[in-house]
């Protein structure tokens, strides 16, 4: 596997179980170590060991499980593992204040509803798609990764999700989606890249293919283009 992503630019990563997808995307957001091979970023090689060491990169992922927590709000979710604390030396609590605000900023600047203040458990598939996403805001992401987000939400969330990731895409953020959505890749993706048994077998921009293209890639009715 060998590719290039540009900054603002929405790439689908397509493919059956097994094709090798979430294991591409878990080396790039440093939980595999690569068996060999280099990534490069900004013209320089890095190697990643921990999930950590990807995000002081401008690496995030978003998982198709999300990883919220249900009893928490969407800010508190925002800021997991980086609360914000005000005081002096050992005198130190938790910035309640500054974090609703922030992570308010942040949904506004996705153009999601969703409200700081509100519990998780009781969001809608795209609202907890958006705090998901403005995790990775925080930190100023480079490249955002996601793992099958229209999975198993309705019509009207896959809208919003779509939308969200057009708002990272126009932020300047390059987004690697994985889905086995067509309609959803080819609605936002620049483009496509296909993997069959752990190899890519396709790299295409969006116009020039088409949905039948990719399903014959994907099932191996077409070899490689």
């Amino acid at each position: 596997m060998s590719f290039a992503l540009e900054a603002g630019q929405v790439v689908g990563l397509m493919g059956d179980n097994g094709a090798g997808k979430s294991t591409l995307v878990k080396m790039i957001a440093g939980n595999f170590r690569p068996s060999e091979g280099t990534m490069r970023l900004e013209g320089r090689d890095i190697v990643l060991h921990r999930p950590v060491e990807a995000r002081q990169h401008g690496i995030e992922i978003v998982h198709q499980d999300l990883a919220l927590c249900n009893n928490l709000t969407a800010a508190a979710n925002v800021f997991l593992g980086r609360e914000l604390r005000r005081g002096i030396g050992p005198f130190r609590v938790l910035d309640y204040k500054t974090m609703y605000r922030r992570a308010g900023e942040i949904f506004k600047e996705l153009k999601s509803e969703t409200r700081p203040r509100d519990l998780v458990k009781q969001m809608s598939g795209g609202q907890r798609q958006a705090v998901a996403i403005g995790r990775t805001m925080l930190s100023e992401a480079k490249i955002v990764l996601m793992d099958e987000p229209t999975a198993a939400i309705s019509v009207r969330q896959v809208a919003e999700v779509l939308n969200l990731i057009r708002e990272l895409r126009d932020r300047g953020i390059a987004v690697v989606l994985i889905s086995h959505r067509m309609p959803d890749v080819f609605t936002v993706a620049d483009r496509v890249i296909v993997m069959r048994r752990g190899r890519k077998v396709a790299d295409k921009a969006i116009a020039a293919s088409s949905p039948e293209e990719v399903t014959g890639l994907i099932t191996g009715a077409i070899e490689q283009v």
